[in-house]
């Protein structure tokens, strides 16, 4: 299955289509710049879902659905973020088609044209708040912590299945607060619970950090992220939570009555992941043998495969598999017993391995008569034969340790591949051979910001939270710096 296949090294970027679509992931679509997630890219979406959701709801969150369409009117209250989001918009100008009078198909009834053109959901800050200004009157009424899952549009002209695609899944969150306090509080938070899901789910190291002014989200005061490396030493933006401030809260009029019987504008933040997390999965984790899941967030844990010779043995070898699945599923592990007879027992191995499953069961007739099976392990491609009584435990422990290898093979690379530079045909000469995370000095301005990604292509990819005071001079201008940043290109 996997012959045809490029590796890492021979076309990283055709390594990951490959993947993508050999590992029945997701399709291109006939809606330029959109994909279909097929469901086996669906399920893993779903296994993500499921553990935010858990933990949106643990922090005190519940879910709600707003419009898909905003009224164009709204993106114009606040400044910033019309600026930021109106060259990515996309727009419903009418309501109706008609036929077309030559006979050619239909075209749009001129005559329908809407009053007030929408806006296809690109982000739901505007549509949100104006509603909680139908909500909020009282200190009583705060706070309100909601989250979305939906649909969103930005309008992309160079798409990647799962990392930039016109159409995207994801989760919004969008909450009010009466301080400020409370407000920065949430934004905190909500970066923690994404660094936990990461590390501990995705098993994916993340650095915690600010953007720069001009990485924020348009209309943040501050926007925190969370920064992973690829395997091709390009970071990716796992996650990000904002602090907006009372921006949208005084753009839509949202304000309530304090204990004190004053009139005082809510302060909010928002905070989402998308379906970019799944192509962070790929890129993080997977060899040239195909698709590496962590066992956390994959839809199959254990795939069990039969091998026979008759009809006869793959009903013997099927009656004790059906007992070793029941064995594992009653301590909530996730198995498929494959006994098609349509496929050869090595073409499912090759299966297995490409789509990632983290454990694969083999039994036959001779596993049969020595109570054992033969269990190999997605992440190290080692085998090893277990006695079938104890099979329960070992899958169990296994699946811990898969997990906890993934996470410390993502976090030595990272480590090896985050460098502090001083020099600047050091840090062109690092990005353009080796790539990965470079600490640098940097001046604090925005021209220079922008000089350093004209010249590289490399941007700023956070300001880490728990950067030390460190006296040096900035990379690009030699001006005078207090601190380094992450520099890296990035997807």
């Amino acid at each position: 299955m996997a012959k045809d296949f490029f590796t890492r090294e021979e076309n990283y970027s055709k390594w990951y289509n490959d993947i993508v679509q050999k590992a029945d992931l997701a399709e291109t679509s006939a809606v330029r710049g959109c994909m279909v997630i097929k469901p086996y890219g669906y399920a893993i979406w779903e296994k993500m879902q499921s553990a935010l959701d858990k933990m949106f709801k643990d922090t005190g969150h519940s879910n709600a659905y707003f419009p898909i369409f905003i009224p164009k009117s709204f993106l114009s209250k606040e400044a910033d973020h019309v600026e930021g989001f109106a060259k990515e918009c996309a727009v419903v100008t009418h309501y109706r088609l008609k036929n077309d009078p030559s006979g050619k198909g239909i075209v749009v009834d001129e005559n329908a044209k809407l009053e007030e053109e929408l806006i296809v959901r690109p982000t739901s800050e505007t549509i949100i708040w104006d509603t909680y200004r139908k909500w909020v009157q009282s200190y009583r009424d705060l706070p309100i912590l909601v989250n979305q899952w939906a649909n969103v549009v930005r309008w992309e002209m160079r798409t990647r299945m799962f990392l930039r695609t016109a159409e995207f899944l994801w989760q919004e969150g969008h909450t009010a607060h009466a301080t400020k306090e409370e407000a920065i509080e949430e934004t905190i938070r909500m970066l923690e619970v994404y660094t936990e899901f990461a590390e501990k789910h995705m098993a994916i190291p993340v650095i915690k950090g600010l953007k720069s002014e001009s990485e924020r989200f348009a209309g943040a005061v501050d926007t925190y992220c969370i920064e992973a490396l690829m395997q091709d030493g390009k970071a990716l933006q796992a996650g990000t939570s904002h602090f907006l401030g009372q921006n949208f809260a005084k753009a839509f009029d949202v304000k309530y009555s304090s204990k004190e019987g004053k009139m005082e504008y809510v302060w909010a933040t928002s905070w989402g992941v998308s379906t970019r997390l799944v192509g962070a999965l790929i890129m993080a984790h997977s060899d040239d043998n195909g698709l590496v899941l962590p066992p956390k967030l994959a839809p199959i844990q254990v795939a069990i495969v039969p091998i026979y010779k008759s009809q006869e043995e793959l009903e013997q070898v099927c009656e004790k598999a059906r007992e070793i699945k029941r064995m594992l599923e009653a301590k909530n592990i996730s198995v498929k017993l494959d006994d098609r007879d349509t496929y050869k027992p090595g073409w499912k191995f090759n299966e297995y391995e490409f789509k990632g499953v983290p454990i694969r069961i083999a039994i036959g007739m001779r596993d049969l008569k020595n109570n054992t099976v033969e269990v190999a392990r997605r992440d190290t491609l080692e085998k090893a034969t277990y006695q079938e009584a104890d099979i329960a435990n070992k899958v169990e422990h296994l699946l811990e340790a898969i997990q906890d290898n993934l996470y410390q093979k993502a976090l030595a690379f990272r480590e090896d591949n985050t460098v502090k530079v001083d020099k600047w045909d050091e840090f062109v000469d690092i990005l353009d051979n080796k790539g990965g995370f470079i600490l640098a000095h940097w001046d604090g301005t925005a021209e220079t910001e922008e000089k350093i990604k004209e010249e590289t292509k490399a941007t700023i990819r956070c300001i880490p939270i728990d950067n030390k005071t460190e006296q040096g001079k900035c990379i690009y201008s030699g001006k005078p710096s207090n601190q380094r940043v992450i520099f890296a290109r990035a997807y």
